[in-house]
């Protein structure tokens, strides 16, 4: 096969396969998405906006690309196993609401997710000082869709049939604290890199993000009280149905400085715009409220690497600053309030290792420490606890034009304390629980040089 056909090839693959993405588990704070490579994967992401031994560090630095003296292409897919645990919940409506209000337990449940998150990539050196790149891959996704059965019956709709205060207030229950929450992302990175001297080079490009935005929350089973007095539990009430997508541009900077050949940095920026979904946008019974904003979060990553001279050892780390403070809340473009979160701006630490077996193996370790989001306010939605990743990946140079990667992380999070809140006219309802997350991911790469 020649090389345009394999490309042809590969590129039509993945783009099938983006186009597909299967929902995608939360796998870092907030809905950060680590999986842009199966090799990263394997050491935890450390060093990954500098080491560049293959085309996927395009996704963390376009000034890396500078590191590369020939075309390659490059494609993998990760594979996410991931649990949440949902434990100790109780749910709360303070006295006065209703003849129902009060505290009463909710049982736990786990919500699993198996899902599928591919990439490509292809860096192309024009010569000896530019090189230009193009990468489809995943920054941000997650889900997390509770059962039907969780929390069911717990909520009221009370109806007053005379009087000033005369008709119906529906009251969710603890299930439209759960629901279905669901974010996808897909990045679509057009990049330069410029090699200014023997030591430093800069990079950049264009993100063009396609995202789509799905928030299902729904009390069914809902007891009917009329005039004070229950009546059935056949009530239901549609709290939020979200289901809109949209595409927005953001852009990339990077340098990478090269002490020598076994020691250099990398720095990299990526901005992220606030995106406005439009589709079906409802909340609490209102249909016209406007399109939905969405706030991402800006990054910017520092990382080393460092090869033991006359050793075939090597050490990498990584530094990343994730804007978090951004995501305030979801609201609509007519200022129409769906939650609040205040979330903080984060950090997450990862240091690494690779041996340089011999000229067909290599074998590689890591650990990375990723801070929680949530600060005063919790979510039972989108969980989320500082997390401890640990990796470990491998490397077979099937000849020394075709390399195959394999990673695989094991992921636990701390247990979460969660209070949330649901806000309505008549005060606020809680949900008082404990959140756990786990994940097992496995990855797979291969890259071809030309």
């Amino acid at each position: 096969m020649n090389k345009t056909r394999l490309f042809q090839k590969s590129l039509l693959a993945v783009t099938i396969a983006t186009a597909t993405l299967a929902s995608q588990q939360t796998l870092a704070a907030g809905f950060q998405l680590n999986s842009q490579s199966a090799t990263g994967l394997g050491r935890a992401f450390a060093g990954d906006a500098v080491i560049a031994d293959n085309a996927s560090v395009m996704s963390r630095n376009a000034a890396a690309m500078a590191l590369f003296d020939r075309t390659e292409i490059s494609l993998g897919v990760n594979v996410i196993d991931s649990k949440v645990k949902v434990k100790d919940g109780t749910y709360t409506r303070p006295a006065g609401f209703d003849a129902l209000a009060g505290s009463q337990s909710v049982s736990g449940t786990t919500n699993d997710a198996t899902s599928v998150v591919p990439n490509f990539y292809v860096v192309h050196p024009i010569n000896d000082e530019f090189a230009v790149g193009l990468g489809i891959y995943s920054n941000f996704g997650t889900t997390n869709e509770f059962d039907d059965s969780w929390g069911k019956g717990t909520g009221v709709i009370s109806t007053i049939t005379a009087g000033p205060t005369a008709g119906t207030t529906p009251i969710p229950g603890a299930d439209a604290f759960g629901g279905t929450t669901n974010v996808k992302t897909t990045n679509f990175a057009l990049n330069g890199s410029y090699r200014i001297n023997e030591q430093w080079s800069i990079g950049g490009g264009i993100d063009v993000i396609y995202g789509e935005g799905e928030l299902k929350r729904k009390s069914t089973n809902m007891t009917t009280l009329v005039n004070g007095g229950a009546t059935g539990t056949n009530g239901s009430f549609t709290f939020t149905n979200v289901d809109a997508s949209a595409t927005t541009v953001g852009f990339n900077l990077g340098t990478v400085f090269e002490m020598d050949e076994n020691n250099r940095f990398g720095l990299s920026y990526h901005y992220s715009p606030e995106k406005e979904v439009s589709g079906t946008v409802e909340y609490a019974g209102n249909k016209d409220i406007g399109d939905l904003k969405i706030p991402l979060p800006s990054m910017a990553e520092f990382s080393g690497y460092h090869r033991i001279k006359d050793t075939q050892f090597a050490v990498h780390y990584s530094l990343q600053w994730i804007e978090w403070s951004s995501f305030e809340r979801l609201e609509t473009t007519n200022g129409v309030k769906l939650k609040d979160y205040k979330w903080q701006d984060t950090f997450h630490y990862a240091i690494g290792g690779t041996y340089y077996i011999n000229d067909e193996w290599e074998a590689r370790a890591g650990y990375m420490y990723d801070q929680g989001v949530q600060d005063s306010l919790t979510s039972v939605s989108v969980p989320d606890s500082d997390r401890n990743w640990f990796s470990i990946g491998a490397s077979y140079h099937i000849s020394k034009d075709q390399t195959l990667d394999a990673g695989f992380t094991y992921l636990v999070g701390k247990d979460k304390k969660v209070s949330d809140i649901i806000q309505t006219t008549n005060g606020n309802i809680t949900l008082d629980t404990t959140t756990k997350a786990t994940a097992m991911l496995f990855g797979l790469q291969y890259t071809h040089k030309f």
